[in-house]
């Protein structure tokens, strides 16, 4: 099923990378190359040998309608090269924004609410890292809605994601966007630069920001000190062999006391699940801020922003992992894995768009109907 409204083609995106080749030797052009990856991802191919595989395995209509003019698609050894070599710097920019479009044309749900959520969270290469790729660990900025890659940056191995999200944000808009993120994440430069930027956050406070935590815990120590200031929402979801209950209480207790940047409520989540079958029973409470207002975010709302966090891991890491297989990739050289994982994200970003929920059998059902992946990437095959 097509999606209703329509963000600009891929393709044209593509089209609009510049070649950083030398015109002498070179025989396939980049966006054919780039648009062929896309399409073989699309039908589920994982590895720059497997794309070169996929060129070679549906003849020539095909490959010419993909913009390849030489006689043979590309071999591995020229996808290699053109991906180890490759600006993925500027190649993430430009499908940062091709995905912003994508979220900007897709119609909001009714009652969603006007703020977009976006997780943002980090993710490793092993299989890279483990043959010494350098930057295997990257940041991701991640729709709630859509689950599509809004931008990711890589992480040097000498430093840690708290300098490079403040770069990964300066390439996102901020306003009108609402960040959940986990405990590493929650320093005040990050929240400052949301909040500059008219952003709103969702933050959990662990033992990195200990005073913090203190702070938090000592407002829900005596509730009824504070049951003015406070008020809770409960949800019970039976699944997966277990009843998971969820209890958020919500606080203005540190509004005008706390020196935290744009800190207008803050939060307590205990989660509680009994397993059906053992009775075994997990408790975990969690602490958290935020700078949407009580009357902007009652304790539901901020229930269900940290709930679509997790869709970072379900939406996009997870079928990275189990449908591309990412972790057990073992590219290193130059940009390969950086490349890989966002034409990943691309080509997962696209399926959502398409309103595809199950990726593996979608990727089943582009190889076996290619024209309908290059469809989707904005090329229409003549009969």
């Amino acid at each position: 099923m097509i999606a209703q409204s329509h963000p600009r083609p891929l393709i044209d995106v593509l089209a609009e990378i510049p070649d950083f080749r030398k015109r002498r030797g070179k025989r396939h052009p980049l966006p054919a190359v780039l648009a062929l990856a896309c399409a073989a991802m699309l039908c589920g191919h994982r590895g720059y040998c497997a794309i070169a595989e996929w060129g070679r395995n549906y003849g020539q209509k095909l490959a010419r309608a993909l913009g390849i003019t030489h006689k043979k698609t590309p071999c591995a050894a020229t996808v290699h090269t053109i991906f180890k070599n490759i600006d993925v710097e500027l190649l993430e920019s430009e499908l940062g924004k091709w995905a912003e479009s994508v979220l900007a044309t897709t119609p909001v749900p009714e009652g969603a609410g006007e703020d977009e959520g976006v997780a943002l969270d980090g993710k490793t290469l092993r299989g890279s890292r483990k043959q010494g790729a350098v930057k295997a660990h990257l940041l991701s900025a991640v729709s709630h809605r859509l689950g599509l890659t809004l931008g990711q940056q890589a992480v040097d191995d000498k430093t840690n994601e708290i300098p490079v999200v403040q770069e990964l944000l300066k390439n996102l808009i901020l306003e009108g966007r609402v960040f959940t993120m986990d405990a590493l994440l929650t320093q005040r430069e990050v929240a400052q630069t949301i909040i500059d930027g008219g952003g709103d956050y969702i933050m959990i406070a662990k033992d990195n920001q200990p005073r913090l935590k203190q702070e938090i815990q000592d407002v829900f120590q005596e509730p009824e000190l504070l049951a003015d200031t406070m008020s809770t929402t409960e949800t019970a979801n039976l699944g997966h062999g277990r009843i998971e209950k969820r209890r958020l209480t919500a606080s203005t207790a540190l509004l005008g006391y706390s020196d935290w940047p744009g800190l207008q409520q803050v939060f307590q989540l205990e989660r509680t699940a009994i397993f059906k079958k053992s009775g075994e029973r997990r408790q975990e409470v969690v602490y958290g801020i935020t700078s949407l207002s009580a009357e902007r975010a009652a304790p539901d709302r901020l229930l269900a922003f940290s709930r679509q966090h997790w869709h970072i891991e379900n939406k996009s890491h997870w079928v990275r992992d189990v449908t591309f297989d990412e972790d057990r990739s073992q590219v290193r050289c130059g940009s390969i894995p950086q490349v890989m994982a966002a034409l990943r994200n691309t080509a997962i970003g696209l399926m959502r768009w398409n309103g595809e929920t199950n990726i593996a059998a979608a990727c089943r059902r582009f190889a076996a109907r290619p024209r309908e992946a290059l469809a989707l990437i904005g090329i229409q095959l003549e009969n």
